[in-house]
This record gives C-alpha cells, sequence and structure tokens, in this order.
C-alpha cells in the first residue's frame, strides 16, 4: 500500500494541483485588487494587460514568468510579495508575426524596477535577440525600487547593455504610457523609437523638485518631459498622441512596416495603385521659381502608395520630412526637404533627424529615396557654435555608410556643401535624378554673381543693370537644367509626371543590390 505525504491544506491529487495553478493564474492576471485597477482608469489609463490585448492579436500573447515575486526584505517587502513582480513579460503576434514584450503594472509597487522585475526583462530582452523579433516596451514605472537599493540599479544597467547589444539587430520600440524618470529613461532613448501620450506620460532625468531646487526654476511635469516637449522641443519623441488606443494602433502599424531582424526585408504588401501611374498634378504643384514655397508632403503623397506614408519625427525639425512609405508594395524610407519651413536649409536638428533616421533605414534594409530642394546650410552664430560642422557630419557619415539602395531627385535647387550632404552621386547615390527645374550649384546665381563679378558689377555705369546681366549669364552657363547631366552628376533628367514609375523601376533593379565594406569593429561617427 503507498502512503501518500499530504500536507493539510494542500491538494492531493494532479486535477487538484491544476486547480490550484490555475487560480494563482487567475489572481496574477487580475493583479492586487480592483481598487488598484479602479485608480489606474481614474487616471485616463489602461492597465498593462489592457495594454497588451491592444498591441497584439487577439489571443496570442504567451506569458513567462507569471508567477515570478521578489525575494527582497526589509522595509516590509517581505510582507508584500505580488505575482509578476510588477511587469508583464512574453511574446505574441502582430498581424501574424512574432513580437516580444514588456509592459509595467504600475498597479504593483508603481511599476518600479526591482531585482526580479530586473531580471524578467532581461529575459524577455535575450529571447527577442535569439528569436530575431521585435521588442516593445510599454512603459508605466515609478523608476528604480528604492527598498532594494543598488541591486535595481544594477538591474537598469542590465538593460541598457541589452538595448545596446539588440541596435540595428532587431526594431526596439518603447511606448511611454506614464512617468519615466532619472536613469529610467536612457533605456527609451538607446530603442529605435519612442511613442508618448499626452498628458499620462513624461521623461525627465530630473524632475520638477528637483529643478526648482538646483535652479529656483518653477515648471509642471508636462512641461518639462510632457509628450510635446519631447515631441517637439528636445526630439526625444518620435509620436506623440492624445490617448493610448490610438498610440497603440499606430505602433502595429509601424511594427508592420518593419522586418523583424536585420537579416529580413520589411514585409511586402500587393498594392493596387498602378506602378506606371502618372503624376501630372506634380507639374503644378512645384513652382519651377525656387523662392516660391510648396508643401513637400504633398509631393509625397503623389509618390507613394494610395498617398499612405508614415512620417517619423512629423513635429521637430520640420524643415526636413524623414517618412516610411511604400512604393509599388515595397517600403522605402523617404528624406525629403519642406519647403514650407525655413525654406528646407539643412540645420543642426534637421541633420540629427535625418542622420538617425538613414541609419535605422540601413539597419533594417529599407531602401532610401531623397528629395532635394535645398539652399543650402543655415547661416549664423547659433549654428556655427552649437556645431553645425559636426551635425551636418553626422548625416553625411549616415549616408556614406549606408549600403541599402540609395535613389536621390533633385526637384528644385541644391546648392553647396547641402547638396552633397543630401545623398549627392559623389557620397554614393546608386542612381541620381533630377526634373527640369533643377539647379545644381555651390550657391544660388545671386550670390555667386556678387562674388565673381563683384569688380565689373562695382565699376560699371550702371551697378544694378550689369549685376542683373550677370546673373543671368551665370544662371545659363552653369546652372541650366542639363548642366549637371552633361558632367555625369546625375543619372538622368526626367518628367515629373514619370517620377513613380522610374523609382519604382530603379529600386527593382536595386533590390538584389549588395556592398561590401572593409573589415572594422566600428566606425567613429561624429558626435
Amino acid at each position: 500500500m503507498t502512503v501518500v505525504d499530504e500536507t493539510p491544506g494542500e491538494p492531493s491529487d494532479t486535477r487538484g494541483r491544476v486547480a490550484e495553478l490555475l487560480a494563482l493564474r487567475e489572481q496574477a492576471r487580475r493583479g492586487p485588487s480592483d481598487r488598484a485597477t479602479e485608480a489606474q482608469h481614474a487616471k485616463g489609463k489602461l492597465t498593462a494587460r489592457e495594454r497588451i490585448e491592444l498591441l497584439l492579436d487577439p489571443d496570442s500573447f504567451k506569458e513567462v514568468e507569471q508567477l515570478r515575486r521578489h525575494r527582497a526584505t526589509g522595509f516590509g517587502l517581505e510582507e508584500k510579495k505580488p505575482y509578476t513582480d510588477g511587469v508583464i513579460t512574453g511574446w505574441g503576434t502582430v498581424e501574424g508575426r512574432t513580437v516580444f514584450v514588456y509592459a509595467h503594472d504600475f498597479r504593483i509597487f508603481g511599476g518600479a524596477l526591482g531585482e526580479a522585475h530586473a531580471t524578467k526583462i532581461h529575459k524577455i530582452m535575450d529571447m527577442a535577440i535569439s528569436a530575431g523579433a521585435p521588442l516593445v516596451s510599454l512603459n508605466d514605472g515609478a523608476g528604480a525600487r528604492i527598498q532594494e537599493g543598488v541591486s535595481a540599479l544594477a538591474g537598469y544597467g542590465g538593460i541598457f547593455q541589452r538595448n545596446t547589444r539588440a541596435s540595428g539587430v532587431i526594431p526596439q520600440i518603447s511606448v511611454m504610457l506614464g512617468p519615466c524618470a532619472g536613469g529610467a529613461a536612457y533605456s527609451p532613448a538607446l530603442t529605435d523609437f519612442v511613442f508618448m501620450v499626452r498628458e499620462t506620460s513624461q521623461m525627465f532625468i530630473t524632475g520638477p523638485d528637483v529643478v526648482k531646487a538646483v535652479t529656483g526654476e518653477e515648471i509642471s511635469q508636462n512641461g518639462l518631459g510632457g509628450a510635446d516637449v519631447h515631441a517637439e522641443t528636445s526630439g526625444v519623441a518620435h509620436f506623440a498622441y492624445d490617448d493610448e488606443e490610438t498610440c497603440i494602433a499606430e505602433v502595429r502599424y509601424l511594427l508592420s512596416m518593419l522586418p523583424s531582424n536585420n537579416r529580413e526585408n520589411p514585409p511586402t504588401v500587393a498594392s493596387d495603385d498602378p506602378a506606371d501611374r502618372r503624376g501630372d498634378v506634380l507639374l503644378d504643384l512645384v513652382p519651377a521659381d525656387g523662392n516660391r514655397p510648396y508643401d513637400m508632403h504633398k509631393v509625397i503623397e503623389e509618390l507613394v502608395d494610395d498617398g499612405d506614408y508614415l512620417e517619423i519625427h512629423e513635429r521637430w525639425a520640420r524643415n526636413i520630412i524623414c517618412a516610411l512609405a511604400r512604393l509599388d508594395g515595397q517600403v522605402v524610407g523617404i528624406v525629403a526637404n519642406q519647403p514650407q519651413s525655413l525654406a528646407g536649409v539643412l540645420d543642426i536638428e534637421a541633420s540629427e533627424k535625418a542622420a538617425r533616421f538613414v541609419q535605422m533605414c540601413d539597419a533594417f534594409n529599407i531602401p532610401i529615396v531623397t528629395l532635394l530642394d535645398v539652399p543650402g546650410f543655415l547661416p549664423g552664430v547659433d549654428q556655427e557654435h552649437g556645431g553645425i560642422i559636426r551635425h551636418g557630419a553626422k548625416l553625411l557619415y549616415a549616408y556614406c555608410n549606408a549600403t541599402v539602395p540609395r535613389i536621390s531627385l533633385i526637384l528644385r535647387k541644391a546648392y553647396g556643401g547641402a547638396y552633397i550632404v543630401m545623398d549627392s552621386q559623389s557620397i554614393g547615390a546608386d542612381l541620381t535624378y533630377a526634373w527640369p527645374t533643377n539647379e545644381i550649384a555651390v550657391m544660388g546665381a545671386e550670390g555667386a554673381a556678387n562674388v565673381i563679378f563683384r569688380r565689373q558689377i562695382a565699376d560699371a555705369e550702371d551697378p544694378e543693370a550689369m549685376r542683373i546681366r550677370m546673373v543671368k549669364e551665370y544662371k545659363s552657363e552653369l546652372m541650366h537644367p542639363y548642366y549637371a547631366a552633361e558632367r555625369g552628376l546625375v543619372d538622368d533628367v526626367i518628367d515629373p509626371a514619370e517620377t513613380r514609375e522610374v523609382l519604382i523601376a530603379s529600386l527593382a533593379m536595386l533590390r538584389s543590390k549588395h556592398a561590401d565594406l572593409p573589415s572594422r569593429k566600428h566606425g567613429n561617427p561624429p558626435q
């Protein structure tokens, strides 16, 4: 006869054990209490599990370490050991493709990071890197768990190290859905994209109280590090939305444009938009007069499939546009000067914005189409003292280092160093096209004539008439639309209405492009 050693109050058979397991799982899924959930909703915020349900395809989420609890003692922690330890980790699918996710649960320890909490995040990050799948973090945490001391801080170090190791290997997306202060803010800064929600999410290294104590400045949390601040002023956030539902839906859309990892190409979709569709509207959309502004967004809408694109950093450095779109179903990255803002000049912020975007596209096998209408770099003492040389060099470095297919198109003016930096043929563009309205030169005709013919203009009986004549002569000699084509600096001058067809055919030819880079540990880009 077999004797079962049964502990009083514990189930004695497998069915009982399974029932116990299900009860524990339900407890973990519910969270600490209904009151905590109500408090989260009262702030206009979803719970961690509700957010995951919005992000992933229905019933696809597989949780990892749901029953994990911390082992810390002191300060009352030994009496409070909730399941999950304040972070939910696992994987699921977005439009059928695997995506890993971790979500802070603000209802437990305010989402603060402790040793067990960090270990769970480390594990899911390692799994994402090994599986070659995107990682999305849903951030809503109060920083390091003070009761656990330096162990919590070390947990952040492990996250930063993995963010860096995963950089350029898998897409990393940070979704800010609550506070993110102190060292915790560096993890989102290391990822590829940062999403924020207005009013409910903030990011800063030192909060308003510390700022006031040190500098005497008084400012609110949103004024210091809210979504609009980071989307418009600092450039930390790539996207900002009014509510969590819209924000998470846009995360899904972004994922649909990205490959799972750096060894794959972005997803291709069937397009009903004809590849040979003419864009006759472009003939009137872009004025031939280089001094007249227009909206480059409308040009992009006319070129891409169904006029649909996702703009990155839409509200920061508006003088340049960076966007993901599709041409004949294939994902492309678009970099374009915006004549409606600062005449489309390159400045410090525009250079940084475009450089990071070019690097991202190159890392994830996304071809780059560059649309030029640039009068040069922004002059000024602030720009020079702010380091426009090294910041502009970031964009130059990014283009020169990129091995994906690269096509540039000059719509109107392309002057000076800005022409070279914006993916000219001389720095490695695979194909360069121009419209008949193009003007490629060292500088504008007026400025060039004033320099070259300074003495003739000064000595003339009618200096203004002489200046006008010299400007016209310079334009006819060095700035006519076919000057660059005659010298092989552009591959063809094309009818603007045929631009979409030309770009699609060129990208199809370049799809199998392979470029060998010299052996090196890594480059040393300008900072």
